[in-house]
């Protein structure tokens, strides 16, 4: 464990580009965050989440362009409504 100075230090340097987001999930979620991690290059769950929702930022914005991208985002949604309670934690 490391000692209270040492984490004080590191949130002062870190303080505004970390935010500590505890999230409660499935073990398939965690797997897939940490599948995405690995697939993707990633430093971790913590990172998988942030390229989760940049990529998701970018889907939105290329569906104001591209109607087989709105198509595609609307699907997705529709999709995720309907089985929501499986990736509900």
């Amino acid at each position: 464990m490391a000692t209270a100075r040492t984490q004080k230090k590191w949130r002062d340097k870190h303080r505004l580009v970390k935010s500590q987001l505890n999230v409660m999930a499935r073990s398939a979620t965690h797997q897939s965050l940490e599948d995405f991690a690995h697939s993707f290059g990633l430093r971790g769950k913590g990172e998988a989440v942030t390229f989760a929702c940049f990529i998701t930022q970018a889907l939105i914005q290329r569906a104001d362009f591209k109607s087989d991208s709105a198509h595609a985002l609307d699907d997705f949604i529709e999709a995720y409504k309907r089985d929501r309670d499986l990736y509900q934690a």
